[in-house]
């Protein structure tokens, strides 16, 4: 007991301690990191693309946000090797969230934390399967070998890194699966609908990255989403559905054989999502292996934090349902 508690209150000064440097903030994923950071009490900071005329203006509304939090904003590419040194020497912990075109530039990103040779811990971009245990289609494997390669290229720098296994997220499946936001007489099953997948809420994501980037026991680790109220089917997701709007849905189901026919055809990148839709729910890898007493499981680790189960979920889509994403499948 007296062990818990003095490690509790090393990862309370640690959090307070260190300076947390969000790179990508403005995407999908960054924002939650950002909003997670901040409400956990860290001195957050954002790296993101430098501001144009011709820039989203949703991008500037979320600078004006960050900035109305505290959160202090760099401007900068992810190729500006002297704006990343220059925003890297005045943070200690390092969480990247770019997208998938940029998952290479992050060679960069090692680059500069190398240089700096300050930061404490360093978390790639990836959030997906655990890589370096599943395989699957080669559009997939294509994908999966850019993450490796940023993982082996984090270990021979010598960095502090964690890598985070987050599996699927939540709201984008459950609105890519569900529709929830229209009127909808049938869903699409891939497969049989049986296959195991490990849907967790984004801001849950968020969170438990943000607390293994700041735990000293996930150093050199990869850190597992996988609560047990998360592994879900896409026939339980529709299930759960169908019960809570009172709806039964016609099945619409897509075989595994026109997924894998349709990554052979479709020019790249495009082959990409059907590769993807296989591996979670046909294939099923995200339930594929058992994990052991040495894995690290972010609800195990974090048993004091409550994360949003999928039921919680389908309850705010009710309430709720959530924006089309143009975030992709990967």
């Amino acid at each position: 007991m007296c062990r818990r508690k003095e490690e509790q209150k090393q990862r309370k000064a640690m959090a307070h301690e260190n300076k947390i440097l969000i790179i990508g903030a403005t995407g999908y994923l960054g924002k939650f990191m950002v909003k997670a950071s901040v409400s956990m009490g860290h001195p957050t900071y954002a790296y993101v693309r430098p501001i144009k005329p011709d820039s989203d203006p949703s991008k500037l509304k979320t600078h004006e946000e960050f900035r109305s939090m505290g959160v202090s904003v760099f401007q900068g590419e992810l190729d500006d090797h002297g704006r990343l040194v220059s925003a890297l020497r005045q943070v200690d912990v390092v969480i990247s969230t770019v997208g998938v075109p940029q998952y290479l530039h992050q060679l960069n990103i090692i680059s500069a934390v190398k240089e700096v040779g300050t930061i404490k811990r360093f978390v790639p971009s990836e959030y997906g399967n655990e890589v370096d245990r599943v395989s699957g289609l080669p559009p997939f494997e294509a994908l999966s070998e850019r993450k490796r390669k940023k993982r082996r290229a984090t270990e021979a720098a010598g960095l502090s890194y964690t890598y985070v296994s987050a599996n699927s997220f939540a709201a984008y499946f459950i609105d890519y699966f569900l529709h929830p936001r229209e009127s909808r007489d049938n869903v699409v099953v891939y497969g049989t609908g049986e296959a195991k997948a490990v849907l967790n809420y984004e801001e849950d994501v968020a969170a438990y990255t943000v607390k293994a980037a700041t735990d000293p026991r996930t150093a050199n680790s990869v850190v597992i989403c996988r609560p047990s109220n998360n592994i879900v089917s896409q026939l339980d997701l529709i299930s759960m559905w169908e019960t809570k709007t009172g709806h039964t849905c016609e099945k619409v189901y897509v075989h595994e054989d026109e997924l894998i026919k349709l990554t052979q055809t479709l020019p790249y990148p495009e082959n990409i999502p059907a590769a993807v839709l296989h591996n979670i729910f046909i294939q099923g890898d995200q339930m594929s292996f058992e994990l052991s007493g040495d894995d690290l499981e972010a609800s195990k680790l974090y048993p004091d934090y409550n994360y949003t189960c999928v039921d919680g979920i389908l309850d705010i889509c009710l309430v709720n349902p959530p924006k089309p994403k143009l975030a992709t499948l990967a």
